[in-house]
């Protein structure tokens, strides 16, 4: 029997990428949406969460789609009315709210999935296969693309707790953080703001524990750039590129698959609930902190739509 779920914040990537996987899935049912600015739908629609929970008491799940910075109390809401809950990334604006959400699950004893979905592309589980007991040497990230193509005409990311160009290099250090072996940390960050946001447009990273470096930038036109190289104490070279779908190693394919983060995040979802457990991994957002508060913050060109 299919589980039903409700999702709060139909915004572009609740449009793009969560109403068509739950349809795909068998095991769910989408039974509501609460968002007031929804466009028109085969189910109920509700101004917010608390106007759903209390029409569809029997609701068995909720999907949380909305920005970070309002995440927190939604999902909290949600446990405590005894859903199960998965959250968009960014799970929370910060690392002592994703503290809060984590105990929250465990004391309402549900399910809690944070889904950092690049891990799920297709290359991400057999280079962490590949890595695993050897010696990362270096690695380096560029992920380069354009915030008009992908968050056209949304403010949210402009402001104090919406991430910037974090937003997308926050997936690059979520299959960073996957796939290591060893630990890496935060040493040094350059951030780039535009004078008129408080969010930065662009950022370099330096590592330490696994050496490295991670170049962001939401500037790029045309192709767009998303791609994670390594190199291992035995001589061994592999890329991750288009986001984690693709594997070269050694200057030979290794995997070709395609965008199917999101049908498997929903499917992970369903095991997880399905064995009474939860998933709430901190390990990609503590690096952001981290970026921010070691961050040398430089002022560039005014960003407009």
């Amino acid at each position: 029997m299919a589980l039903s779920i409700g999702v709060v914040g139909a915004g572009k990537i609740a449009r793009d990428q969560h109403l068509p996987a739950i349809a795909a899935e068998p095991g769910l049912t989408l039974a509501a949406i609460a968002d007031p600015t929804v466009p028109r739908v085969d189910v109920p629609v509700f101004a917010d969460l608390d106007a759903m929970l209390a029409a569809l008491p029997g609701l068995d799940a909720v999907a949380i789609c909305t920005p970070p910075s309002v995440r927190l109390p939604l999902a909290v809401a949600a446990l405590r009315a005894g859903k199960h809950v998965l959250v968009e990334k960014p799970p929370t604006a910060t690392l002592a709210e994703f503290a809060a959400l984590t105990e929250a699950a465990a004391a309402a004893g549900r399910t809690l999935f944070a889904t950092w979905h690049s891990r799920f592309n297709a290359a991400v589980d057999h280079v962490r296969v590949l890595l695993a007991g050897q010696v990362v040497t270096r690695f380096d990230i560029v992920w380069k693309e354009d915030v008009r193509r992908w968050h056209p005409g949304q403010e949210w990311i402009w402001r104090a707790g919406g991430f910037g160009v974090f937003d997308p290099g926050i997936n690059a250090l979520s299959i960073l953080t996957a796939i290591l072996p060893d630990p890496v940390f935060v040493t040094s960050a350059e951030l780039e703001f535009p004078a008129n946001r408080e969010t930065p447009i662009g950022a370099r990273l330096a590592f330490g524990g696994t050496p490295g470096t991670a170049t962001f930038d939401w500037r790029q036109e045309g192709p767009q750039t998303w791609t994670i190289t390594l190199a291992t104490a035995a001589g061994r070279s592999i890329e991750l590129a288009d986001g984690g779908t693709r594997a070269t190693v050694d200057g030979r394919p290794a995997v070709e698959g395609r965008d199917a983060e999101y049908p498997a995040i929903y499917r992970r979802f369903l095991d997880l609930i399905g064995e009474a457990a939860s998933d709430a991994d901190p390990a990609p957002l503590r690096l952001v902190a981290d970026a921010f508060m070691l961050g040398r913050h430089r002022t560039t060109d005014e960003f407009h739509w």
